[in-house]
């Protein structure tokens, strides 16, 4: 179990510092949508309305229920659109300039009247950027339903990718967002301690799973994205949600972080565990060795520069028996959520499909899985760099079972 100290009000001065995260966060994007030529930017995402300002509400609903949106002109002012009767949430986000009621754009908020909304959404739109400056005929647009993107396209707009420009900026972090998330790994490593506490046999998943929930939420965690929490005969294939199985003493338990922790950032890390007293298995202790030396190769090959191209030529070559059950990639990037890129495996005879490198300023994390049919059992362990302009360091501290070393 972790022995990480308990948290104080203000670690370190982040809660006072937020305003400044932000208005960081904020004037790098606009900087950006400046690079690559996009005046004007109109988002929906709840996670990318909350990197460009702050502003954060019902984060799950928002994101199946289109209800607020972002309208950010590079040049001129950043305009919240917020679900009715919710503009005080944002009042005190220096990073808005004006703060407007949000038209419903689905089904659902619309009121059964989609097409309607989009109509009044797309001449709100267009009133507001061409009063600012008519010029403008182009908008970079993120997650919008069709009927709002028609409407758009029926006011005569351009739409492109705001996603790539938005991936793009997230890419590289800036030195004002690493302490918040060295804090949000540093409580997601206590909440997973409690669970490893409460890692016993006659325990179902789903009751282990919840002290995992509750270290984090009681810690201003945000939310897990996934259920990725499973034991014995569910390790294998990967990517079993966590259920009611009841847990036996000598079951071998994965776990997939995927938190977003303080702040919002994510903490992504992978461990494994024997459940109860029991000895490991000859079979559950190849796998983990093979798990581990799969991560640590990797780790070690991972440096500023490396294009992600020869990241995979280089890349620990696992073994045929477990080629088919691998985890989908190398590894991806971090901030906010599961990030840019996602660094593929090569394919012999194939010509890699990424191009570009490591740069200074992301967050990877690295993956491993090793999961055999026969043993009808799997190994998942993960862990998160940051890096640095001469190295990279391990974000995730979290030991390994030592059971299983």
């Amino acid at each position: 179990m972790t022995t990480s100290a308990p948290s104080h009000p203000d670690p370190a001065g982040l809660k006072a510092g937020r305003p400044a995260l932000y208005d960081a966060r904020h004037q790098h994007l606009r900087e950006m949508m400046a690079y690559f030529g996009v005046p004007a930017m109109l988002i929906v995402d709840p996670i990318n309305i909350f990197y460009a300002t702050g502003a954060r509400n019902m984060m799950f609903f928002s994101m199946r229920v289109p209800a607020r949106y972002l309208l950010i002109l590079s040049e001129g002012p950043t305009i919240l659109y917020e679900y009715s009767g919710c503009s005080h949430l944002a009042e005190e986000c220096a990073t808005i300039s004006e703060i407007r009621r949000a038209e419903g754009l689905c089904y659902i908020s619309s009121g059964g009247d989609s097409e309607s909304a989009a109509m009044r959404f797309a001449s709100e739109i267009t009133a507001t950027v061409k009063s600012f400056d008519a010029t403008i005929d182009r908008l970079a647009v993120d997650r919008f339903p069709f009927a709002a993107i028609d409407a758009l396209r029926g006011k005569g707009f351009s739409l492109t990718d705001a996603d790539s420009v938005l991936q793009r900026t997230r890419m590289r972090k800036l030195a004002i967002e690493i302490p918040y998330m060295r804090e949000a790994m540093r409580r997601v490593e206590t909440a997973v301690g409690h669970l490893e506490a409460d890692l016993e046999p006659g325990r179902t998943e789903t009751e282990v799973w919840a002290q995992y929930h509750r270290g984090l939420i009681a810690k201003e965690g945000h939310y897990v994205g996934t259920r990725l929490f499973q034991s014995g005969e569910e390790t294998f294939p990967y990517f079993k949600e966590c259920s009611d199985r009841v847990m036996e003493r000598g079951d071998m338990v994965c776990l997939d972080t995927d938190a977003l922790g303080y702040e919002g950032y994510a903490a992504d890390f992978s461990r494994s565990f024997i459940c109860g007293d029991a000895k490991p298995t000859a079979v559950q202790k190849q796998l983990y060795t093979l798990a581990h030396e799969q991560l640590e190769t990797n780790s070690a090959i991972l440096q500023p520069g490396i294009s992600y191209r020869e990241l995979a030529e280089t890349a620990w070559l696992i073994p045929a028996a477990y080629r088919d059950s691998h985890y989908s990639c190398i590894g991806h990037g971090l901030g906010l959520s599961g990030e840019y890129p996602n660094i593929p495996y090569k394919t012999e005879g194939q010509p890699y499909p990424l191009s570009g490198c490591i740069e200074p300023g992301m967050v990877i994390c690295l993956e491993s899985y090793i999961g055999s049919k026969e043993a009808g059992q799997g190994v998942k362990l993960e862990n998160q760099y940051l890096i640095h302009d001469n190295g990279i360091e391990q974000m995730s501290t979290y030991p390994f079972h030592d059971k299983l070393l």
